[in-house]
């Protein structure tokens, strides 16, 4: 997968402040703020910032955290995780692999067949619902 480098200054062109503060500085959204959280229109979550196709609608479920949440990422090489100990926590950030944006976490509670639960940030995401 190419990978997509831009300055600061570029991603804040092209992005909301708000979104910028989610992908790139790695922030947060308020739970149950987000458009996607409670959101059931069928189609393909893409990256804000680089349209990388993330998440199908046909692996949401309502986890109840306040946050779209998803039991499968759309394709495996599209998305990457690393460990976050922020917030006195450790927890497993997962990242868009094109660009390097930050989404969310994914936790190891979510439903089966993957028993995963990707927590991702609305903001992040534009819903590709062709």
């Amino acid at each position: 997968m190419a990978k997509i480098k831009k300055s600061d200054q570029e991603w804040r062109q092209q992005l909301t402040p708000a979104q910028f503060n989610v992908c790139r500085q790695k922030d947060t959204e308020p739970a149950f703020s987000g458009q996607y959280h409670d959101h059931k229109e069928a189609g393909l979550y893409r990256c804000v910032c680089c349209q990388t196709p993330l998440f199908d609608s046909k692996h949401k479920f309502d986890s109840g955290t306040g946050w779209p949440s998803f039991w499968e990422a759309h394709s495996k090489e599209n998305v990457t995780t690393e460990t976050d100990q922020s917030h006195g926590m450790r927890r497993t950030e997962v990242l868009c692999n094109a660009c390097g944006a930050h989404l969310g976490h994914v936790f190891d509670d979510g439903p089966a067949p993957t028993n995963l639960r990707y927590c991702i940030n609305s903001i992040a995401l534009e819903l590709d619902s062709k």
